[in-house]
C-alpha cells in the first residue's frame, strides 16, 4: 500500500531558537500583541510504500531518528495517511 507521510520537526523546548525569537519580535513590532513562544521548525512530506499503517509509521520514525531530525536538538511528530 502507498501512504502519505507528514513529519513535523521542531527544536526541543529550552533550546535556543533564534529564528523563532526573530519572528516573535517582528510580530510584536507589527502590532500582533500576545504572541509568545514562537518555534520555527520544518515540515517534510513524502510517499511511502509499506504493508500497513503501523509499518509505515515505524519506518517513518526510523527515518526521523537516522536522518530527518537531529535527535539531540529536535523533536518530531509523524502522521501517516492512507
Amino acid at each position: 500500500m502507498n501512504f502519505r507521510v507528514h513529519v513535523r520537526v521542531i527544536p526541543r523546548p529550552g533550546l535556543l531558537d533564534p529564528q523563532g525569537q526573530a519572528v516573535e519580535q517582528a510580530l510584536g513590532s507589527l502590532g500582533f500583541a500576545g504572541v509568545s513562544g514562537v518555534r520555527i521548525g520544518r515540515a517534510i512530506e513524502f510517499g511511502l510504500e509499506a504493508a500497513s499503517v503501523e509499518a509505515a509509521t515505524q519506518a517513518a520514525h526510523a527515518m526521523c531518528e537516522k536522518l530527518l531530525a537531529n535527535p539531540v536538538t529536535e523533536d518530531f511528530v509523524v502522521a501517516v495517511e492512507s
